[in-house]
């Protein structure tokens, strides 16, 4: 089970696991109303290397990308929930609208996404490749993401 922990925490563990030659992978987003789409996906990215470090969108940088309404999740909660999946080390909540900060300052070897991102600009891949980090692109679980779910919650009859 992963932890929550602050940027300073973050990278003290980095360094360890940079000492021990380990291989750390990071990967953002909202992971607004948690699904098995983002499980699927977080499997995925923790298979490419020993440890998985999750950057959470904070509310404020949510609602400023998603829109009004949203998140429908506190960050506090929402990083609970991923710090409890078995995938997750670590889960580190930030405020920008990119990773940009936390890739400089951890510095993964590699960076995963999800596969849209093939179809558009990724805006962290400068980051990512100034430092000499890896990004992957992991194919989404098809039928399954937030938005959606939201759709169909809007679909329901109400009484």
């Amino acid at each position: 089970m992963g932890e929550l922990l602050s940027l300073e925490e973050a990278r003290a563990r980095r360094e360890l696991l940079r000492q021990d030659g380990q291989t750390l992978v990071f990967s953002n987003g909202h992971f607004d109303l948690l699904h098995v789409g983002h499980l699927d996906y977080l499997e995925k990215a923790r298979e490419l290397g020993d440890a998985l470090y999750v950057g959470v969108n904070g509310d404020a940088a949510t609602r400023r990308l998603k829109g009004e309404g949203r998140p429908l999740v506190s960050a506090g909660q929402r990083a609970r929930l991923l710090a409890a999946l078995k995938p997750v080390s670590a889960v580190i909540i930030f405020d920008a609208d990119t990773a940009d900060d936390l890739l400089q300052a951890l510095q993964p070897e590699i960076y995963v996404k999800g596969g849209d991102y093939a179809e558009k600009p990724l805006p962290e891949r400068a980051a990512v490749e100034a430092y000499g980090g890896r990004v992957e692109l992991i194919t989404f679980l098809s039928g399954h993401s937030t938005s959606g779910l939201i759709e169909r919650v809007r679909a329901l009859p109400r009484d």
